[in-house]
């Protein structure tokens, strides 16, 4: 074999990129696009459905700078920005989940079923039962806008979970139980909220605890595109250490992996993710715990596939949301209604499923 030469892989197209390599699976490719078309043709029918129905070929044209003015207003004033914050907050639960579930190595791992999205939105339940409260703490901080607020919840609740599921390592059951339990207590304190604030903010906040993308405007879209922008690079970037930590943690350290640093900066850009989605549009249940088991059985690879997880969960909500337009004709659900009637079941199957793993 002369120098210029290369192995190659038996069964497996080698892919390079100057100095980087890798391998070309159809597979997990073809999950990928195919639920990029599933989300692509979604997104165009939600956009024209409407007291003034568009079709999808005239939604098209108003995307790329053709049609009339009544349709570009509203396609990109009116309808656009709720298509896209359902994308974006899909995208980045499925995202989370993809990550968390990778890290902890158990499928019921979640930023729903560890409280995450809980702790974010019991902050923002503050803000908005007594965000207009004079001289409050609560109050001061609203001026900083429901994502930072939200944000700072899900932080904290994910330190906390990390914390308390620590014992010289992250065992994966027993995060899941600490994640249950804070769950339980963040819930808990959401409802509090609500009893003890004016009738009419809480109000609000129980409209938007459901999850809903109702009048969401281009203010809910920047926050969850610019987390998106920022950590989808930087979670594929730490895809490789993914890898090697669904090994055990002796294994993990003898490929000198920083196993503990890895882990931490993972679930920080997952909990930051699963909050800044919950800000944008309340807690939406069972997107992050969905998504990436679907995407890990059609791509069939050996851990959730990161992109093909945020796709599938854009277009899981943005098809909830559809949904939900739907179903009742003139009578519109939150979409986090939808979600969760979607999800349960899947919930009690993975349950089920674990159930008969853990006796065999």
């Amino acid at each position: 074999m002369t120098t210029t030469e290369r192995p190659a892989i038996a069964g497996r197209r080698p892919l390079r990129v100057g100095p980087f390599s890798g391998v070309l699976r159809a597979r997990p490719v073809g999950a990928l696009l195919g639920g990029l078309i599933a989300l692509v043709a979604l997104f165009v029918i939600n956009i024209g459905l409407g007291e003034y129905p568009i079709s999808p070929l005239e939604v098209l044209r108003t995307l790329f700078g053709a049609g009339d003015r009544a349709q570009h207003i509203i396609v990109w004033e009116l309808r656009m920005p709720r298509s896209l914050t359902g994308l974006c907050v899909g995208a980045a639960l499925g995202l989370a989940g993809a990550i968390m579930q990778a890290l902890a190595r158990n499928p019921l791992a979640s930023p729903d079923m560890l409280g995450i999205t809980w702790g974010a939105g019991t902050m923002a339940t503050a803000v908005i039962v007594f965000g207009g409260t004079s001289g409050s703490v609560v109050g001061a901080m609203a001026d900083y806008g429901l994502p930072l607020v939200a944000l700072v919840g899900g932080v904290v609740t994910g330190l906390a979970v990390y914390l308390l599921a620590y014992n010289r390592g992250v065992d994966s059951y027993r995060l899941v139980l600490v994640g249950v339990g804070v769950s339980a207590l963040a819930g808990n304190a959401t409802y509090w909220l609500l009893t003890v604030g004016d009738v009419t903010d809480a109000g609000r906040a129980m409209v938007w605890l459901t999850g809903s993308l109702n009048a969401r405007g281009w203010e809910h879209v920047v926050p969850a595109g610019i987390a998106l922008a920022v950590l989808i690079p930087l979670a594929l970037v730490g895809a490789h250490v993914l890898g090697a930590l669904q090994f055990d943690d002796d294994t993990v350290r003898g490929l000198g992996v920083r196993m503990d640093l890895a882990r931490g900066l993972l679930l920080l850009a997952s909990v930051v993710l699963a909050s800044i989605a919950t800000a944008a549009a309340g807690p939406i249940q069972f997107v992050a715990l969905a998504t990436p088991q679907i995407a890990l059985r059609l791509a069939r690879t050996s851990r959730p596939p990161l992109l093909t997880s945020a796709v599938l969960g854009g277009a899981l909500v943005v098809g909830s949301d559809l949904i939900s337009r739907l179903a009742f004709g003139s009578l519109e659900l939150p979409v986090g209604i939808v979600t969760a009637i979607l999800g349960a079941p899947y919930l009690i199957y993975l349950l089920i499923r674990r159930y008969r793993e853990v006796r065999a």
